[in-house]
């Protein structure tokens, strides 16, 4: 009499896949005392004294609430776009492998102040736009001098609190949720820029 033999069971979900390469995209990646306390309360100032308006989102949805101001090379601000070249090339080397080309849209000084400023969960890209591939936001004010404002980058659903210490530098992919909570006391200021490279593929 032959022996019957059991074969295992097939799992209810086969893995056909066999990937050559992982994904090893960040979510995030930070950068601390980019820039000392004097610089930063510098890039202040020339924010402030080049005027700040109100910011704008395209969505009809009251997300944001802050001001801003653009600030590029010619505000006496081309010791920042050097400075950050080669952070930012380093950063994504390390923690992302993009495919880019440079800061296409100046940096965005944004002015959070008490009560209630704050940019809402959103993400950086849009479709037909320029091709943000690396969002890069820095803090700026001390965080003694303020309550609230923190950024959170949401790579669960949970979330994760970014450092908020004075100049530090946060990068991370601009398809990635992020917001900014209400300030609740004091003035929270960031610079934000957008790093642009050949459309994903």
């Amino acid at each position: 009499m032959s022996e019957v033999i059991k074969l295992p069971k097939k799992p209810k979900f086969e893995n056909t896949s066999w990937s050559f390469k992982l994904d090893k995209v960040n979510p995030y990646a930070y950068w601390n005392d980019v820039f000392t306390k004097e610089e930063c309360e510098k890039i202040i100032q020339i924010a402030k004294n080049k005027g700040l308006v109100k910011g704008e989102t395209k969505s009809k949805l009251d997300t944001r609430k802050s001001k801003i101001s653009w600030l590029y090379p010619y505000d006496d601000m081309e010791w920042v776009f050097r400075r950050l070249t080669d952070i930012i090339l380093n950063l994504n080397e390390r923690f992302f492998g993009f495919d880019i080309f440079g800061i296409n849209e100046g940096f965005q000084f944004t002015n959070y102040k008490a009560p209630g400023d704050k940019y809402g969960k959103h993400v950086d890209r849009s479709f037909d736009f320029i091709v943000r591939k690396l969002s890069v936001s820095i803090q700026l004010t001390d965080p003694k001098e303020y309550k609230g404002g923190e950024l959170y980058i949401y790579d669960s659903d949970k979330g994760t609190l970014m450092d908020k210490k004075q100049g530090t530098l946060i990068i991370f992919p601009s398809y990635v949720l992020h917001e900014v909570m209400p300030v609740t006391k004091g003035e929270r200021n960031s610079l934000v820029t957008w790093v642009t490279g050949n459309q994903f593929k």
